[in-house]
């Protein structure tokens, strides 16, 4: 089985729009709160955190009546960039990577949602929490349902989805046909059959 991403455009209602950004807020919150958290008990009491012990954490703030808006988004969302902390973590610990940074409000934003969290139906992609679908610019059709499926916003507010799919890949006929490819100075490439292709040049005028 092959697992590849599709990501495409879209673009949300002002309802889902005013969702999504809560989403995003309380995701970045999450993840700095716990971070937070476990960078303290880290340098001050030298324990290591796991995502067991970040989860209860996140299910004790949620508890909390001054952080009762993160009950108003999707809950998938939370405990998944917990667990793409504790993944930052363990790249941290080997020797990888560096120390998890904190997510900043400017940055690109994002929430991954699990099949539990979407629908995926002839084409059409529903969130959690919402009635409508997302207004998707499909550029090409999935090979199958979504397995995770995460919504980005980019610091121009532009609002993209990549679908993760795993299916088994196609395979191509082999045939006893070749063609070697030789880059050229004049051309672009040229074919061990005599075919030119010419060069565009699409970044010359801004030399």
């Amino acid at each position: 089985m092959t697992k590849r991403a599709y990501q495409y455009r879209f673009y949300p209602t002002p309802e889902q729009a005013e969702l999504l950004a809560r989403t995003f807020g309380c995701v970045r919150f999450v993840y700095n709160s716990v971070l937070r958290w476990r960078t303290d008990a880290f340098f001050k009491e030298q324990q290591k955190v796991g995502y067991t012990q970040a989860s209860a954490r996140l299910t004790a703030i949620k508890k909390l009546p001054e952080l009762a808006f993160l009950n108003e988004v999707s809950s998938v969302p939370l405990q998944q960039c917990l667990r793409h902390q504790q993944a930052a973590f363990k790249s941290f610990f080997e020797g990888r990577a560096k120390y998890p940074a904190f997510k900043k409000k400017r940055h690109r934003q994002s929430a991954e949602f699990t099949s539990s969290a979407f629908r995926y139906r002839d084409g059409k992609l529903f969130l959690a929490k919402c009635d409508e679908h997302l207004a998707i610019r499909w550029s090409r059709p999935l090979p199958c349902e979504p397995s995770t499926v995460t919504i980005s916003r980019d610091s121009a507010g532009r609002y993209f989805v990549s679908c993760l799919c795993e299916f088994e890949p196609e395979t191509l006929p082999v045939v006893p046909k070749t063609i070697g490819i030789d880059l050229d100075l004049k051309d672009l490439f040229v074919t061990s059959e005599g075919e030119r292709i010419g060069n565009p040049r699409h970044t010359a005028k801004y030399a």
